[in-house]
């Protein structure tokens, strides 16, 4: 059997810095990353296209990043984009949406420690990646840790340890045991069943709030004022929300009425908000807000965006939401 031709692709992160004066700085190059993990069994190409600490990477970064994966696939077996730690499961959520049915496995991958530390984690999560890439259906996914998860349902969760990143509502694609590589026959992969489109159109316009006791309903309406064109509301437990003498609900109703679409979560990481169990989420619902089921916050953030982006109006972007699009939601959870 031939070996199957991959591409890296580097973009900094922890995986590729290097102690400085003002803290670690992405320095190293792909090719130092590859140096580090010998005795791959692939033809590997590498390619630099961004240096930056996770926490710089915006909106600019996942068009060019998107544009360079939808340039390089067709000559690649899969793809491996080394990436910051931080901010790795937002992007992978988004190039989800930028990169729908995309004909080859795109892995994101990164590390807690530098490579070029002894203990680092960084061999082991390149070569989990590189295997990935390698073996995976087509879609996009996170490796980390002896797991491969899905893009979109990959949230990090950890901020030392090496176990980082965790799929969520749904298992791990695969995990890595004494046999190798051990898919989940559980997890279904979307069908690559049209052809890949580029489409890196976002309005970033948007915000995400975490609910809290004592929140002032009326900082929705001047966020909205200010250019806000969209918001994710995490509300507590099943998605509730107050309306006695701090009315979020009713705020939502003003907001929807303009145009603005609400997407209601839970801040719980595990399982799923239910709009339709309690008073507080019902009366949401019927003001017009968006449940986002069983998505990670990640996903549904990067969603809006790309829904807003394609010029959607509220009820649009309701039926996208009601929609699973490349995996990042369970719709049969709600009937």
């Amino acid at each position: 059997m031939a070996e199957k031709k991959l591409l890296l692709l580097s973009t900094g992160g922890t995986i590729a810095s290097a102690v400085s004066d003002e803290g670690l700085v992405p320095k190293e190059s792909g090719e130092d990353l590859l140096k580090r993990v010998s005795n791959l069994p692939y033809d590997i190409d590498v390619k630099d296209i961004l240096q930056l600490d996770s926490s710089n990477i915006q909106p600019e970064e996942w068009r060019k990043i998107a544009e360079k994966i939808y340039e390089y696939r067709n000559d690649y077996d899969g793809i491996v984009l080394s990436h910051g730690t931080d901010t790795m499961a937002y992007t992978a959520s988004m190039l989800s949406f930028m990169l729908q049915n995309i004909e080859i496995p795109v892995v994101l991958t990164g590390s807690q420690v530098p490579i070029n530390v002894v203990l680092s984690d960084a061999p082991d999560n390149l070569r989990l990646a590189f295997a990935a890439a390698a073996t995976c259906k087509p879609g996009i996914y996170l490796a980390f840790d002896r797991k491969i998860m899905l893009g979109c349902r990959s949230v990090k969760v950890r901020t030392i340890n090496f176990d980082a990143f965790e799929s969520v509502n749904i298992p791990p694609v695969a995990r890595v045991t004494s046999d190798g590589i051990v898919f989940n026959k559980d997890v279904q992969i979307h069908k690559c069943n049209k052809k890949c489109v580029l489409n890196t159109k976002i309005n970033p316009h948007v915000a995400m709030i975490k609910l809290f006791p004592g929140f002032d309903p009326y900082l929705l309406e001047a966020m909205v004022d200010n250019g806000c064109r969209g918001i994710v509301i995490e509300g507590y437990g099943l998605g509730g929300m107050n309306y006695i003498r701090r009315n979020i609900v009713g705020a939502i109703g003003k907001l929807i009425k303009k145009d603005i679409p609400v997407v209601a979560s839970s801040q719980c990481l595990y399982e799923r908000s239910d709009l339709t169990k309690y008073e507080v989420g019902r009366l949401a619902l019927l003001e017009g807000a968006i449940s986002a089921r069983d998505m990670t916050s990640e996903s549904a953030i990067t969603k809006l965006m790309w829904a807003l982006g394609q010029g959607m109006d509220v009820h649009e972007v309701a039926q996208f939401f009601d929609t699973d699009v490349v995996g990042e939601v369970t719709i049969e959870d709600e009937k």
